[in-house]
């Protein structure tokens, strides 16, 4: 049987990489885009659904757009702030500090990426593998930060991470087939590391589609032992 995807945050360079990835793979069978720019082609194989993750009321309305007997063997959430090139940009100080700007970086990397899964959870198949891979970070990792700063963006993906944690626990006793985990995407060439390019070494810059596929690889070889944790692009482990 053809599996079924959920891409969230399709529109973003990493979330459009995964989806084309497997668009063009022929064990899946359709491929759920949902973002706020749902302007693309469908067919047989692609639907295309507005969802705010901002606002929750979006999210269920997402979902009333898919059959109710819908089940998911993938749900890929890709959406994600670290800056916004106006009035957001990581902090390099105490005194960058500011509340709207963390309460908007927490909502839309924490918060809602936690509400995705409290409505979608229930879409997951139970009858074989399922993944609920979410963005993550390296610097979300307590145990690896060595250089400060970044306050909200390092808080909101260690928030994060625990979210996926808890996910993992709690469904187990319900769905024991179902992994959930946090990916570290190494870093892209995109909107979101443009800013700091110039500082990334020659190599350790990917494009998105490398990304993508090697993700994809790391979901590929998961088993229900590593639900609940947290994996770089490559594989490795990243230690909270």
């Amino acid at each position: 049987m053809k599996k079924t995807v959920a891409i969230i945050g399709s529109s973003g360079a990493i979330g459009n990489a995964v989806s084309e990835n497997l668009l063009n793979d022929d064990s899946i069978g359709i491929v759920y885009k949902f973002s706020r720019s749902n302007h693309g082609e469908e067919n047989n194989k692609v639907k295309n659904i507005f969802i705010d993750i901002e606002d929750e009321k979006s999210i269920l309305s997402s979902l009333e757009q898919i059959p109710s007997d819908t089940k998911f063997d993938l749900v890929f959430v890709a959406t994600g702030i670290l800056h916004n090139d106006k009035e957001i940009f990581p902090e390099k100080s105490i005194k960058d500090i500011d509340i709207e700007k963390l309460k908007k970086v927490i909502l839309v990397n924490t918060i809602g990426p936690t509400l995705i899964g409290k409505y979608f959870i229930p879409y997951l198949k139970k009858d074989n593998k399922s993944v609920f891979a979410f963005l993550s970070a390296r610097v979300g990792s307590i145990s690896d930060n060595n250089l400060g700063g970044w306050y909200s963006y390092r808080a909101s993906k260690t928030a994060l991470n625990q979210i996926i944690k808890n996910f993992s626990i709690e469904v187990r006793r319900t769905n024991k087939e179902a992994i959930f985990i946090g990916l570290q995407p190494g870093t892209v060439k995109s909107f979101l590391s443009k800013p700091f390019e110039k500082n990334i070494k020659p190599g350790n810059l990917f494009t998105p589609e490398y990304s993508a596929e090697k993700m994809l690889q790391v979901i590929n070889g998961l088993h229900p032992d590593d639900s609940g944790k947290i994996f770089a692009w490559n594989g490795e482990e990243i230690q909270p």
